[in-house]
């Protein structure tokens, strides 16, 4: 079989399972199993698929039409330009969470500072910064051991050697430790959200998405506790869901911080809230 025509009938397949993204899913599969890029497909789609290959893209394509995420299939996803490895002990990178890089980014203007990311996973918010700004010193921290050893994987992938990964729950480690900026992407999903059984995230760590509190239990934390780790003038921001912002700016000003906003996603929906510390660490 040709593989644009294995390609038309995996599109199929996967569509009538129900994947939002059939074509692509079909497209980064079939890549990863023959080793090369989407252009290199459309290129030379006229091609017979080998046999030995073809048994590998179907047993992926039938783990996809499960539900399964194509990131924990091919043990990678791109973000920020940088190809990470995955694997189901982390939540898999998501586009919208560069507007938390952005944000991040904007208030680093000093040429030298200090960023921690609580909860890092992958270390995709830790090193897509880290990348950016070589002359900042990065510290992600994430509770699950295998996370820590993940995330150390991706940063010696990709050389960031201004980025360090620790153990930590939150800021437990950290005593006496001060930062210029503080970023999360903490657990904000309500225990009975819907969404926790349809999609990706029915195969994600459930640790790294639900929260006590109806969803905000981690994000009053984290506002409590940033100000003991943050210097004067230092910026937290936080990724919620998106009708959590007016929730997390009231916590924001009621514990004293400034410049209280709330940035949009790609969608247009209110995703990242970020507040300034300007008071002295306790």
């Amino acid at each position: 079989m040709r593989l644009d025509a294995l390609l038309a009938r995996a599109t199929a397949r996967l569509d009538r399972a129900g994947s939002p993204s059939a074509r692509l899913d079909a497209e980064v599969l079939l890549c990863h199993v023959l080793g090369v890029d989407r252009a290199w497909l459309y290129t030379w789609g006229d091609r017979e698929a080998p046999c030995h290959e073809r048994a590998r893209f179907e047993a992926l394509l039938a783990a996809r039409a499960a539900g399964r995420p194509v990131a924990y299939l091919t043990g990678e996803r791109e973000f920020w330009g940088l190809v990470l490895a995955t694997d189901p002990s982390t939540l898999i990178p998501r586009p919208d969470t560069e507007v938390l890089v952005e944000a991040a980014l904007a208030r680093a203007e000093a040429p030298r500072g200090r960023l921690l990311d609580l909860g890092a996973g992958t270390g995709a918010i830790a090193l897509a910064f880290a990348s950016e700004r070589p002359g900042w010193r990065v510290l992600g921290v994430d509770r699950e051991p295998a996370a820590v050893a993940l995330a150390r994987r991706n940063a010696e992938r990709h050389g960031l050697d201004n980025a360090e990964f620790r153990q930590s729950d939150w800021f437990a480690v950290l005593a006496g430790e001060a930062f210029e900026l503080i970023v999360a992407n903490p657990p904000y999903v309500a225990a009975d959200d819907p969404h926790l059984v349809s999609g990706d995230v029915r195969f994600e760590p459930r640790s790294a998405l639900v929260a006590a509190g109806e969803g905000m239990a981690d994000l009053h934390h984290l506002v409590r506790e940033a100000r003991g780790h943050l210097r004067p003038g230092g910026w937290l921001l936080l990724e919620h869901g998106c009708e959590q912002a007016a929730a997390v700016r009231c916590a924001l000003v009621a514990s004293g911080y400034g410049e209280v906003a709330s940035l949009c996603d790609l969608a247009g929906r209110e995703r990242v809230s970020l507040g300034r510390y300007l008071h002295a660490r306790r």
